[in-house]
């Protein structure tokens, strides 16, 4: 079994979640987790919420891991004081759907930003493509990728390798991804 998820599926999840009003920025995280949860059970990790800090490509957030196999994840991105960096560039494919806040991205040869906030339309990186991109105040999302995702993970780890030194990041971005990976394999999904 491979690929799951759907991004239009997912946008179907998050845009009205993200525009409720009435709803806390955690009220939404738990309602996007259940409604996750119900349209593909078990693959949904909907125990408590463990952030784990990320530093890739110059930027710096947090994520939280909620399904993680060989060919796909699913995670909760953001940070609540706004970052910029280099989004990397990648066999897999990578969609963004905004929760909370807004995200401003741009491509080579783009003189002007694309912006994406809670509600409208996702983003979406192309394989073998990269962006700039910034989160200028916070910004909160959802992101999946599909692809090789081992492929990812010397991107997503070297600042942490060679900056921050942060063993502590580092160890829970594998455990955790290692964890649901494992869950995965031994439910037939690779």
């Amino acid at each position: 079994m491979g690929a799951i998820f759907e991004p239009e599926a997912l946008d179907a999840i998050v845009r009205p979640i993200a525009v409720d009003d009435n709803r806390s920025l955690d009220d939404k995280f738990d309602a996007i987790t259940e409604a996750l949860a119900e349209r593909w059970p078990g693959h949904i990790d909907t125990g408590p919420r463990r952030w784990i800090f990320n530093n890739a490509g110059g930027a710096m957030g947090q994520m939280c891991l909620l399904h993680a196999s060989l060919t796909e994840y699913l995670i909760f991105f953001g940070t609540p004081i706004g970052t910029e960096g280099h989004s990397g560039r990648y066999a897999t494919d990578v969609w963004d759907f905004m929760i909370d806040g807004e995200c401003q991205v741009y491509v080579e040869g783009e003189l002007e930003r694309t912006s994406a906030v809670a509600g409208g339309p996702y983003l979406h990186l192309g394989a073998d493509r990269a962006k700039g991109y910034r989160i200028p105040d916070h910004g909160w999302m959802l992101e999946y990728a599909r692809g090789p995702i081992p492929t990812m993970l010397p991107f997503g780890l070297a600042d942490t390798l060679v900056s921050t030194l942060d063993w502590t990041t580092l160890r829970r971005t594998l455990v955790d991804y290692g964890r649901l990976v494992t869950r995965e394999i031994l439910r037939g999904k690779i």
